[in-house]
């Protein structure tokens, strides 16, 4: 079974419905936010999101989850190696109310 179908998988479990999508080494995200909470689980690769108010970065490799809660304002670098990312939606105040970081394994 590939990375991308168990993660989809275990995402499913959880009720939420995801889509993949990658980028290529390098490639940049501006500053923006999003109206709905987001879960993000790396493939592949790697990428850093900046979180823009917050003053932080969090960079993310294969395996890892990031829950981005509506109205977090961020941009995204990505790795080396390109990202290949799993994505699911879900409504605002869903997740907590500050981003948070899951290592492999979540």
């Amino acid at each position: 079974m590939s990375a991308q179908l168990d993660f989809g998988a275990r995402l499913k479990r959880e009720g939420l419905d995801s889509y993949e999508w990658g980028n290529g080494s390098g490639d940049t995200y501006s500053p923006h936010s999003h109206a709905y909470d987001k879960v993000l689980v790396v493939a592949s690769g790697s990428i850093t999101f900046h979180l823009v108010k917050l003053g932080r970065d969090v960079m993310l490799s294969a395996g890892e989850r990031l829950e981005l809660p509506a109205g977090t304002i961020h941009a995204a670098t990505v790795g080396p190696r390109g990202v290949r990312c799993l994505e699911a939606h879900l409504p605002a105040g869903s997740l907590a109310p500050d981003p948070r970081r899951l290592a492999a394994g979540w």
